[in-house]
């Protein structure tokens, strides 16, 4: 399992290597909202999964079947029933990706 540290901003791209290959990963908090969002893109900004709400306890990608996505799952482990715009970086959540192998 790979814990993936989430920006403390509101929206912000990060590169990030994932059964190595590199990709980019987009979080985004909705403060209207009030949630988290990701994405996974291409290093060339070319979008695989966008938008996905990061929801604890579910794996988040679990709909997606495209052969450019890495295999695996992502998902965010808290005791939390909402992940809040702090709760990242105060370590009450942590958004992971668990590889399949």
């Amino acid at each position: 399992m790979l814990e993936i540290s989430v920006p403390d901003f509101n929206d912000s791209f990060s590169r990030i290597v994932l059964g190595g290959t590199q990709y980019l990963i987009r979080f985004t908090w909705n403060d209207t909202a009030q949630r988290w969002s990701f994405g996974l893109y291409t290093t060339q900004k070319n979008p695989l999964a966008v938008g996905l709400r990061m929801v604890p306890e579910f794996p988040l990608n679990l709909q997606i079947k495209d052969a450019g996505f890495p295999a695996g799952a992502f998902g965010v482990i808290t005791a939390l029933t909402s992940v809040g715009r702090q709760d990242f970086l105060e370590g009450r959540a942590s958004f992971v990706f668990m590889p399949a192998d």
